[in-house]
C-alpha cells in the first residue's frame, strides 16, 4: 500500500516510517539503491518484513515516497507551494531543485541509473505540479501544459548537469546563468 499523504495518521505509524525513512537513507549513504533489499531495511530499521509491507510494497515505492517527502519538504520551505508565478519564485525553484539533486547526489554512497531515473521521475512530477498551479493562477487562456513540461524538463536537466558536474560555478552564479533558459517559456504567464 502506498502511503497517502493526506490522510490521518496514527502517531505509530508515523514513528514506524520514520524509522523505515532514517533506516533507508543510512543505507543509500553505505551501499547503492540496487543492492539494498527490503530485509536490509526492515534489519536496521528494527521491524519485521510485514510491517514494511503494511507501509510501501516495495523498496521501490519507498524511494518514491522518501524522494517525494524529502522534496515536498525543500519545498514547503521555501513556501514555494503557497505562491504564484514570478521570475524570483522561479529562481528558487531552480535553486531548489539544483540544491535538492546535489545533496541527493552527495549523500549516496553510488547513484546508480536505476535510482537516477526513479529520481527523476518523482522530481519532474513534482516540479511539473508546481509549475502548472503557478501558471493556471495566472488566468491566462493560453495552454498551461506545454509551457510547464518544457520549464520542468529544463529545470530538471540543468539541476541534474549542475549537481554532476565536479567543476561547478557557485550556485547563485549558475542559477542566474539558467534563469533566463527557463523563464523565456513562461515570460506569457507573468
Amino acid at each position: 500500500m502506498l502511503p497517502n499523504p493526506d490522510e490521518k495518521l496514527d502517531p505509530r505509524v508515523i514513528r514506524t516510517r520514520g524509522l523505515i525513512l532514517q533506516s533507508f537513507g543510512d543505507l543509500l549513504a553505505e551501499k547503492n539503491f540496487e543492492s539494498i533489499s527490503v530485509q536490509d531495511v526492515t534489519d536496521k530499521a528494527q521491524i519485521n518484513r510485514a510491517t514494511f509491507y503494511a507501509h510501501f510494497q516495495d523498496k521501490y515505492a519507498l524511494l518514491d515516497y522518501s524522494i517525494s517527502q524529502m522534496f515536498m519538504q525543500e519545498i514547503k520551505k521555501r513556501m514555494l507551494d503557497a505562491c504564484h508565478y514570478s521570475p524570483d519564485n522561479l529562481r528558487n525553484l531552480i535553486l531548489a531543485v539544483c540544491e535538492f539533486l546535489s545533496r541527493v547526489h552527495g549523500s549516496c554512497a553510488q547513484p546508480h541509473q536505476q535510482f537516477e531515473a526513479l529520481v527523476e521521475t518523482q522530481i519532474k512530477k513534482q516540479i511539473f505540479d508546481l509549475l502548472t498551479h503557478w501558471l493556471k493562477q495566472s488566468k491566462s487562456k493560453i495552454p498551461t501544459e506545454l509551457p510547464a513540461t518544457v520549464a520542468t524538463w529544463a529545470i530538471y536537466g540543468l539541476a541534474s548537469n549542475y549537481s554532476h558536474n565536479k567543476k561547478r560555478p557557485t550556485l547563485e552564479k549558475f542559477v542566474d546563468e539558467a534563469l533566463p533558459l527557463v523563464a523565456v517559456n513562461l515570460e506569457q504567464f507573468a
